[in-house]
């Protein structure tokens, strides 16, 4: 299969986001099975799958995502999705400051980045518009997205969707 030079990036799909989890979001179960979807929908193109992990430090007071806690692992839909994808640690909203994730994508030969993951208002649109993803043709997955509330995800993707388009799963894969 010819190389596409796209790339998914799944954000911050980790435990604590689900039910049972420190910080339950919004529709956390059908946005995981959106970004499950997604991720079929790339390896069926044969778009990589990048998997970022927010590994937090509680000495700064963090409440989740405390490595070496459950709470802190990809969610195991994830990983079944995308077995062999990458793994990028990062320690900041943005998934591009302080990771290698530049270099992963250059090695592919990737020139556009499709985002997705949890939260909106935070990791995932905080990654879409930094000044290392001006590099790429960026877009935001609404749908494979989500946040503390409906409102919360709703006003980030309008705000987001200033600067970085804003796409349907079935328009960034079509």
């Amino acid at each position: 299969m010819k190389p596409s030079g796209k790339a998914l990036i799944v954000i911050d799909v980790q435990n604590d986001y689900f039910p049972g989890g420190k910080l339950p979001l919004w529709n956390a179960d059908e946005t995981l099975s959106h970004i499950v979807n997604a991720i079929a929908d790339a390896g069926k193109r044969g778009i990589p799958v990048i998997l970022v992990k927010h590994a937090a430090d509680q000495a700064k007071g963090a409440g989740f995502f405390i490595p070496g806690t459950t709470g802190a692992d990809i969610h195991p839909d994830i990983l079944k999705a995308a077995p062999d994808a990458p793994v990028i640690i990062k320690h900041r909203a943005d998934a591009f400051n302080g990771t290698n994730l530049n270099a992963v994508l250059d090695k592919s030969g990737i020139e556009k980045i499709l985002i997705c993951g949890m939260q909106t208002q935070n990791c995932v649109g905080l990654t879409a518009i930094s000044k290392n993803a001006r590099r790429y043709k960026t877009a935001i997955l609404p749908d494979c997205c989500t946040s503390e509330t409906k409102t919360v995800h709703a006003i980030a993707l309008s705000g987001f969707g200033d600067i970085v388009p804003v796409v349907s799963r079935a328009l960034a894969f079509g």
